[in-house]
């Protein structure tokens, strides 16, 4: 019994059945900083960084493309206020204007 056994658990581990899967070796390059920041945080969820890989991969296969958005982050209320002030000045027909960058450093310093 224990003979037919090992050679019925051989013939699935042959044919694949039992989970074993095939896997090739790919090298990529990452910025070191990354790669610790990243490491730290895959830690500390019990996974290396192969299998986070390998499940990024896994999502984009069942996405048929990135699992997530990709898109410039959303702009700070600071960045968005100067744009506007920058729109305002432009469109006032009262703001200064400079030909001089002499003049408009002068008048920066005030």
């Amino acid at each position: 019994m224990i003979a037919n056994t090992s050679k019925y658990l051989q013939i699935l581990s042959n044919n694949d059945i039992l989970g074993g899967m095939r896997t090739v070796a790919k090298n990529f390059r990452i910025d070191s900083e990354l790669n610790d920041q990243a490491t730290t945080l895959l830690e500390g969820l019990g996974l290396s960084m192969s299998q986070a890989v390998s499940m990024f991969l896994r999502q984009v296969v069942l996405h048929r493309g990135l699992p997530f958005k990709v898109e410039y982050p959303d702009r700070s209320k600071v960045l968005m206020d100067a744009i506007e002030e920058a729109k305002r000045l432009e469109a006032d027909p009262n703001t200064k204007r400079y030909t001089d960058m002499e003049e408009m450093w002068a008048d920066l310093d005030k």
